[in-house]
């Protein structure tokens, strides 16, 4: 299985850099952004296969970046996983309405995380 491109925009470097070396061992691509505005230009840049987005973010927070993601031809396709610790029932609400396909609450399970992109994730084409 050909491993696919996957931006983290995360502004806990912990968080992020542990995500990073688990799924570069599943074989993806990792990019990470630590704030909206780098996130935004980074999903426009390197187009990635998902998006791995939190919420509390500095400059952008992660519905702003998810709308800005979501209005943009360029990147509008691009699924977006929120995962936050905002999971009250307007958190969650609010999420879906700016696009995203998914959300997870943080702390979360690696596994079920690991599965949750792997469903995301389109299919590579043979």
């Amino acid at each position: 299985m050909d491993g696919r491109k996957i931006l983290i925009i995360e502004d806990s470097k912990t968080t992020s850099t542990v995500l990073k070396e688990v799924l570069e061992a599943e074989g993806h691509t990792v990019r990470l952004a630590d704030d909206g505005v780098s996130g935004i230009a980074l999903a426009r840049r390197e187009k990635p296969d998902l998006i791995l987005l939190d919420l509390l973010l500095p400059k952008l927070n992660g519905y702003e970046v998810c709308n800005a993601i979501k209005r943009d031809n360029a990147t509008r396709h691009i699924p977006v996983l929120v995962i936050s610790t905002m999971d009250s029932p307007e958190s969650v609400e609010k999420v879906k309405l700016c696009g995203a396909v998914e959300f997870m609450k943080k702390p979360y399970d690696l596994d079920a995380l690991l599965r949750e992109i792997k469903r995301l994730l389109p299919g590579k084409e043979a």
